[in-house]
């Protein structure tokens, strides 16, 4: 009987950084909105002031990529670019990590549902939100799947099961801690993606950054 690891198709996306970082590298978010269309995404992230231009994932990463030379890093990408794939709109933050700050994902999921993932190897932590109209539902931090919070944490605890994470924190001793960590530290990321697509339907796959953008500036709040 042969099995297939639900993980595999998001390894793409845990490329260590002395093997390459992978086409987005060590850090980026990607948010999957349901409710709203390309150029909405855009306006969100730049407060009204975007729409959007058309344009490609080469484009979007140098623009974010000249803004982290001129910023320091600090401030994120600077950029967003959205695209649509079914019923979910899939926007992509090269360098950045806004869409899963509280304050940011409330805002963006105003009338409308939206996840998003963070991958982040310089911040310790890598982070999951799931908000619907304005209110977090759940999240966790991805190495962390015992630590959820939000106004249901356990809503997705069936698919975050199927994927192998261990919902309840470890035993108050060494050993518990030392074995948590190891399962996580290297599948977080994996994880976190196969979650996003068991909740939304979309798989977030290396392809889907050949597909035409509409890309835009990101206004912090």
């Amino acid at each position: 009987m042969t099995t297939t690891d639900p993980l595999a198709p998001f390894q793409w996306l845990n490329v260590a950084e002395a093997e390459g970082g992978g086409p987005l590298g060590v850090i980026f978010s990607v948010a999957f909105f349901r409710g709203l269309d390309p150029a909405e995404v855009v306006r969100r992230f730049s407060r009204g002031e975007d729409s959007g231009q058309e344009s490609d994932f080469g484009r979007l990463n140098d623009k974010a990529y000249a803004f982290v030379s001129e910023t320091g890093g600090g401030d994120g990408g600077g950029y967003v670019g959205a695209f649509q794939v079914g019923e979910w709109c899939v926007a992509i933050e090269p360098h950045g990590w806004m869409a899963t700050l509280h304050e940011v994902v409330t805002t963006l999921s105003r009338g409308c549902e939206v996840l998003a993932v963070t991958r982040h190897d310089y911040a310790a932590e890598h982070s999951f939100e799931y908000a619907i109209d304005g209110t977090i539902v759940t999240g966790y931090p991805l190495r962390h799947p015992y630590e959820r919070y939000g106004s249901d944490p356990d809503r997705l605890n069936g698919f975050m099961r199927e994927l192998g994470m261990g919902l309840d924190e470890p035993e108050d001793d060494a050993a518990a801690w030392d074995a948590a960590w190891e399962d996580n530290y290297d599948t977080a990321v994996p994880r976190g993606f196969a979650l996003a697509a068991k909740v939304t339907g979309v798989s977030f796959t290396p392809d889907m950054l050949d597909r035409p953008m509409l890309v835009g500036p990101i206004v912090e709040r």
